[in-house]
């Protein structure tokens, strides 16, 4: 029985969003996701002050255009570390209390069904635990030790290179 259950847990899981793969940390690549009719991104957001629950949207390529130019514009100063914006991000203001900077994703209480993707285009990759982040890089393949700053650099250069697999979002170790 020990050995069924082991096998079970090695295959990969439904794809929790449109935009997910089936295999754990992966999205699909943008034109893949275009190709599909898949030009926004929603995800749960909860206020930190009313505590008002509600799904947001993201604009696929708008959001996704700020991301990789921003790693475009910076990387090379970024010392293979996050920058304080991804660390500590500003978060969108509730649509309900307008309260800014109150917004945060709501995180799926198993790390397979968390909505990569959507924490990317937002810029919200920041709210994850350093578990959640170790998580991610364990299923991409990327080097997963060290302080938070270093593996949320990591899995924005991954989660990108998923994205546009021939864009600029290379990781030298």
């Amino acid at each position: 029985m020990a050995a069924n259950a082991a096998h079970e847990d090695d295959q990969s899981p439904p794809p929790p969003f449109p935009w997910a793969t089936d295999q754990r940390a992966t999205v699909h690549s943008f034109e893949h996701l275009i190709q599909n009719r898949i030009f926004s991104v929603s995800g749960s957001v909860q206020c930190k002050r009313c505590q008002q629950n509600y799904e947001m949207e993201f604009d696929l390529r708008e959001k996704f255009l700020q991301v990789a130019n921003y790693i475009f514009e910076n990387k090379g100063s970024m010392h293979d570390r996050a920058p304080s914006v991804w660390m500590n991000p500003v978060l969108p203001s509730c649509r309900f209390c307008q309260q800014e900077n109150s917004v945060k994703p709501v995180m799926a209480e198993k790390k397979k069904n968390i909505n990569w993707l959507f924490l990317l285009l937002g810029q919200m990759l920041g709210c994850c635990t350093l578990g959640q982040l170790k998580y991610f890089c364990k299923h991409t393949k990327n080097h997963r030790t060290g302080a938070k700053d270093r593996v949320l650099y990591l899995t924005y250069l991954a989660l990108c290179k998923q994205v546009d697999p021939n864009g600029p979002f290379e990781y030298r170790e």
